[in-house]
């Protein structure tokens, strides 16, 4: 057993990780599936239906070979328009879009500066490139102190995601500021925040308002409010170009599941046709956390610090005797173990009010 070892330390850490079949009649406070989407079987018909009528099943090959279809397309077109982006491209998964951004964008003499909690991929692609800096979480005079240390550099790319995928808290809206002042590329992780917040529940950019310019970037995916399986680039004109011609990760790989993306866009027709309610039901959800365990929730991510790996493992189980599912996070994708709520609209006020009232004794 050539990782014996390994194991065993992660074990005794209580770190140890395993793929679970956990039981479907659970009350699903774990997943990414915000809006509830991934059980709405006459989306699901819509989406098969659009790919029956499709001459073709899969994508065949790559986007740049023959693998680009009119289903890509229209999706991309549709995304641009509401989001007031020039262009856009779809991509395999988040991860493959964050190894796609960075690893393409940032080239010799320029600099890349990085939220510390960035995500992963984001973080391994950087291991990709030269000249990379974090900052403070959500720290802009951080940001600001980098960004003036590295004046000189030829471009200056700052990453952030708009809700971030542990904490729930949101970047603020000063980044861009600082990103317009110094001309940086700004690119803007939305795989937690499409869907969730926002005006037009379209992100951090509508969250903030901010009009768009040639230095934003909007990557996201959609296997969370989307509720499907892929992601997305958001972007100038110019910058799609280049990523067409130089990202490895788009370049190299089979274009998306032409059912995914359909299903994607299905999704996303219906959150913009009913995206008062949706607002309305995260505003009722929102309420019911600060009734009953005091809390802000700024997104639909509500993590429960226990900071003990053994305890937040109980606690998972514990509540599963319950009847909910819910995350237990340990290290090192967190500095400290949570337990990670999901508060999913398709779950009834009910069930929600009962898993706080639960969660309130473990507080």
């Amino acid at each position: 057993m050539y990782y014996k070892k390994e194991l065993e330390v992660i074990k005794k850490s209580n770190r140890y990780r395993e793929v679970k079949l956990f039981d479907e009649d659970l009350v699903d406070f774990a997943s990414n599936d915000y809006l509830g989407l991934s059980s709405n079987k006459e989306l699901f018909e819509e989406a098969c239906t659009i790919v029956r009528n499709n001459k073709f099943n899969s994508s065949k090959s790559s986007l740049l070979v023959n693998g680009y279809s009119k289903i890509h397309k229209n999706f991309e077109d549709e995304l641009c328009t509401y989001n007031n982006f020039e262009a856009g491209i779809v991509v395999g998964s988040g991860f493959l879009a964050n190894i796609s951004l960075i690893e393409s964008l940032v080239r010799k003499k320029d600099v890349l500066i990085m939220d510390e909690y960035y995500h992963a991929s984001g973080i391994l692609a950087s291991k990709l490139v030269s000249n990379v800096y974090t900052f403070k979480h959500n720290d802009y005079n951080d940001l600001e102190k980098i960004i003036k240390e590295n004046k000189d550099a030829n471009r200056i790319i700052i990453a952030i995601e708009g809700v971030y995928s542990m904490h729930g808290d949101i970047a603020p809206m000063q980044i861009n500021e600082l990103a317009s002042k110094y001309d940086c590329i700004l690119i803007v992780d939305e795989a937690h925040s499409s869907g969730v917040i926002g005006d037009n529940l379209l992100g951090w950019y509508d969250y903030h308002n901010i009009k768009k310019q040639k230095n934003h970037i909007k990557m996201g995916t959609l296997g969370k409010a989307y509720g499907s399986y892929g992601a997305y680039i958001l972007a100038s004109t110019h910058i799609i170009e280049y990523l067409q011609n130089r990202a490895k990760a788009i370049i190299y790989t089979t274009a998306p599941s032409l059912f995914d993306i359909a299903l994607a866009h299905v999704n996303f027709k219906y959150i913009m046709n009913n995206k008062e309610q949706l607002k309305e039901k995260i505003k009722v959800f929102k309420n019911i956390v600060k009734q009953y365990l005091d809390i802000d929730a700024k997104s639909l991510i509500l993590p429960i610090i226990i900071n003990d790996n053994q305890k937040v493992l109980d606690i998972q189980e514990d509540l599963k005797k319950q009847n909910f599912l819910i995350g237990a996070i340990r290290q090192p994708t967190v500095t400290q173990s949570i337990l990670r709520i999901i508060l999913k609209l398709d779950i009834s006020e009910d069930e929600l009010i009962k898993l706080c009232k639960f969660i309130k004794e473990y507080k």
